[in-house]
């Protein structure tokens, strides 16, 4: 079918004004975040109370722990970049149910705890480069079983509506165990129940375990597996599509990578006597992309 030259026309002019439009309307959103970081001089973080080591509310009341600190040097380094002298932090409390509502709400700029960077994920919020790698593990009472096999008939709890609790369920299955998956609303609750006898295990990444064994009633009669039944590899969440401030916080991450930062910040986090894996550090050295 023939479309008249004057029709041709107007419906050439109606595509370039609705790109046009269009472009009005993203390129805002494109640089939206570094925008608003130089003209308020604050940069929000997102993080959880309740995350030890990586996130939580220390003794004093304040954020602590390896992914505040980590986003603190972050958003030093984002601050030289933009060339402003004063930047304020803004800390923002999120659960692991709420947390990437943080993010996609625009309520928070960074999200800043152990969260896995998952491809399902990436489809709402966008992710760093990566920031830890840890896997999941069973923490039991001494005497039980610390394999998925000696589960069977038991109660295991695991934090609910995490890639954890989808790994154990999977995990459960491939192994043909019938056991009883209880959530938990947080890590201390778990830590809680575990004394009490409530559940005989708890499924968690590796480093949290280690922190939470620390806060047991009796630590002595815990025990965390040495198998690791999945891998996580941790990142900073942010908005979707923001590329500018992806660069920008990727950039300050490789620089941290490069120096002695990282070691430092490790150290602190889980002690001067615990070194990093073979891992981590080749995590660090290959995410320590050049200018």
């Amino acid at each position: 079918m023939r479309i008249p030259v004057g029709r041709r026309d107007s419906l050439a002019k109606f595509v370039m004004m609705a790109l046009a439009v269009t472009l009005l309307w993203v390129s805002p959103v494109m640089a939206a975040t570094l925008d608003h970081i130089r003209e308020s001089k604050v940069i929000r973080i997102a993080y959880r109370e309740d995350a030890p080591p990586f996130s939580y509310k220390g003794a004093d009341g304040q954020p602590t722990g390896f992914m505040i600190d980590l986003c603190r040097m972050v958003a030093q380094r984002i601050a030289q970049q933009l060339k402003v002298a004063d930047l304020t932090l803004v800390y923002v409390p999120v659960t692991a149910a709420d947390r990437f509502d943080a993010i996609k709400q625009a309520r928070a700029d960074l999200l800043c705890e152990a969260t896995t960077a998952t491809l399902t994920r990436r489809e709402v919020v966008d992710f760093s480069l990566p920031t830890f790698v840890d896997g999941a593990s069973l923490m039991v009472r001494a005497g039980a079983p610390d394999d998925l096999k000696g589960m069977a008939g038991r109660k295991i709890g695991v934090l609910g509506g995490t890639t954890t609790e989808l790994a154990l369920r999977n995990a459960l299955q491939r192994a043909a165990v019938n056991a009883e998956v209880v959530l938990m609303d947080s890590h201390p609750e778990a830590i809680s129940q575990l004394d009490d006898g409530r559940i005989v295990a708890y499924f968690a990444d590796r480093a949290i375990l280690m922190s939470l064994a620390r806060d047991s009633k009796a630590p002595d009669q815990i025990r965390i597996a040495e198998q690791y039944l999945t891998v996580e590899p941790y990142a900073l969440a942010m908005s979707h599509g923001d590329n500018a401030f992806r660069l920008a916080v990727d950039r300050a991450l490789s620089h941290i990578y490069r120096s002695s930062d990282i070691v430092r910040l490790f150290q602190r986090a889980f002690g001067v006597n615990v070194n990093q894996s073979q891992l981590l550090h080749s995590l660090y050295v290959a995410a320590s992309l050049p200018d």
